[in-house]
């Protein structure tokens, strides 16, 4: 096995020992380093190979330096549902992983009236290269305007588009959640139920929306008291469920804007002796671990959060991912949602 190179001085090799094996310029080991693309392949082959006879390691201290950022990129969430997050996180993760970025993860209250300074104070301390904010707090345009300002870069992920293709990944809540209603309208269900996910949270609004275009679409309406608000915690699917379904004609199928308070609801309903879907229909969103762990299995619609985060990197440093990162011209900041049927779902029991 041949023995390691090391420096001029004996000492650990640096970037310029590196430059000088490759027959280069220290600025073009920096792009090799950096994967940058406007590098040809024979000028990359020779620093990869002085890199690895020299036993070269970068100093990522030195590269923050350069680059006047950290190699970090942020994830912001204030949001509910832990699951939520955990697979956006590992969408990001899975795009990050053969580079040399680090994730970091920032919960932020949005409720509070000093949200924006935290946040300030976080990206100004920690410079990351650039910031996902997942939503609610994705819809607040000053968030944006405060990451512009810092120059961080950003993208905003959500239920529906609310930036340019630079700064968005979203999802089309509205046009599945109809689907999802309309193949229970065509099994004959007329009495439908709606819980609703957070006050403030655009998702829940979009899948509000797609619920009533579907109704209203097959000249159907929803009752008042076969709606329920939620909170996408379980806990609202089994308010919503002992509300709904206590009523001396409750609906034959009720749809939930989260697989969390579908489990809820479908909980209430095995209390009270109620066949799902014999009786009760139920329909969740997320397509989440929940969804195939209660039975029976849940019909849902899957939300492609961790595909998000995956886009949502490459939107955000695909210039620190290498080129199968980097986006098309023409490719869609929109990830379709699908409506998946499993065994909640069936026809309503006859009259």
């Amino acid at each position: 096995m041949a023995a390691r190179a090391t420096g001029k001085s004996g000492k650990q090799p640096t970037i310029n020992d590196v430059a000088a094996l490759a027959g280069v310029s220290k600025k073009t080991v920096s792009r090799v380093i950096n994967r940058s693309e406007f590098i040809t392949e024979k000028t990359r082959l020779a620093v990869q190979q002085a890199i690895e006879t020299l036993g070269f390691v970068p100093n990522p201290q030195a590269r923050a330096l350069a680059f006047r950022r950290n190699f970090l990129i942020a994830l912001l969430h204030d949001n509910p549902n832990a699951q939520t997050v955990l697979n956006f996180q590992q969408g990001v993760l899975d795009a990050i992983k053969d580079s040399d970025l680090a994730l970091l993860v920032r919960p932020v209250d949005r409720g509070s009236g000093a949200m924006l300074e935290d946040v300030r104070i976080f990206l100004e301390k920690q410079r990351p290269i650039g910031a996902m904010l997942l939503p609610p707090i994705s819809e607040n345009d000053e968030l944006a305007a405060l990451c512009e300002s810092l120059g961080v870069r950003y993208v905003r992920v959500g239920s529906a588009l609310l930036d340019d293709a630079r700064h968005c990944v979203s999802s089309n809540d509205r046009e599945v959640v109809a689907e999802a209603v309309r193949k229970l309208i065509a099994l004959g269900h007329r009495r439908i139920g709606f819980v609703r996910g957070p006050a403030g949270f655009r998702s829940a609004a979009e899948r509000e929306k797609g619920f009533h275009e579907a109704l209203e679409e097959a000249g159907l309406s929803l009752a008042d008291d076969h709606y329920a608000p939620g909170n996408y915690r379980y806990t609202a699917g089994v308010e919503a469920g002992e509300k709904i379904l206590s009523l001396a004609e409750p609906p034959t199928a009720i749809f939930c804007s989260n697989d969390e308070m579908a489990a809820g609801v479908m909980s209430v309903a095995h209390g009270k002796g109620m066949a799902v879907p014999g009786e009760l229909s139920i329909i969740g969103f997320d397509d989440s671990p929940t969804a195939t762990h209660i039975w029976p299995t849940l019909s849902t619609v899957r939300w492609p959060i961790r595909e998000m985060g995956v886009r949502a990197a490459r939107t955000l440093v695909a210039d620190f991912l290498g080129k199968e990162a980097k986006l098309a011209e023409d490719e869609s900041p929109v990830l379709p949602s699908t409506f998946i049927e499993r065994q909640s779902v069936a026809p309503p029991p006859p009259r």
